[in-house]
């Protein structure tokens, strides 16, 4: 599985020569000030309440008929029953109905710590977090990045998912268990031949 890409890290903020001082403007903190992440190494909880939810439907009706007749009663230079009751008549008729759903929800649920990659001008942090579970053979990643307003971060340094733009969520699995969710080679193969 490939690294985690980060979206954009900015370039770490130059501390600058040692001067010999306790006092760095590079990484100073206040010391009564709300330990909330803002700076590059920090870390923060993200709580991922994601839930996806979509419906489509659609009907369609059409319905049409139609009817001709016809009946020949006289002709000149015939006597007037020579053809008897001739006649013509014709019926159409037709008629469409047609019906479709589609719906789709998703919802995921959890929690992540990420780590500050980087700060944007505007003071937004770039962050992202990787957890991986492993349990026997089977392996399970999860992969969080994307964008956060440190106005948004709530007191325990956490952040709402909902909350964070550019979202970037992939969980995926490694080992016997995700392999038999996926197709072989030879099953993709003769699907891209035989689509039906």
């Amino acid at each position: 599985m490939a690294p985690l890409q980060p979206l954009q890290a900015a370039a770490e903020p130059d501390a600058g020569q040692p001067s010999g001082s306790l006092f760095a403007q590079a990484r100073y903190r206040p010391l009564f000030e709300d330990h909330r992440a803002r700076l590059m190494g920090d870390t923060l909880t993200v709580q991922i309440t994601e839930q996806v939810s979509a419906t489509q439907k659609s009907s369609s009706t059409v319905d049409k008929t139609g009817s001709v007749s016809a009946a020949l009663t006289a002709v000149p230079g015939f006597a007037s029953n020579s053809f008897g009751r001739a006649g013509a008549a014709g019926n159409s008729s037709n008629t469409f109905e047609g019906k479709g759903t589609s719906e789709n929800s998703n919802t995921f649920t959890g929690s992540i710590q990420a780590i500050v990659i980087g700060v944007l001008p505007n003071g937004h942090l770039l962050i992202a977090g990787e957890k991986q579970i492993g349990v026997n053979q089977n392996v399970d990643v999860l992969r969080f990045t994307g964008q956060v307003d440190p106005r948004n971060i709530l007191p325990g340094n956490s952040v709402a998912s909902t909350q964070v733009a550019n979202v970037r969520i992939e969980q995926r699995g490694r080992g016997a268990q995700a392999d038999a969710h996926g197709l072989g080679w030879l099953a993709r193969f003769f699907l891209n031949l035989l689509p039906i």
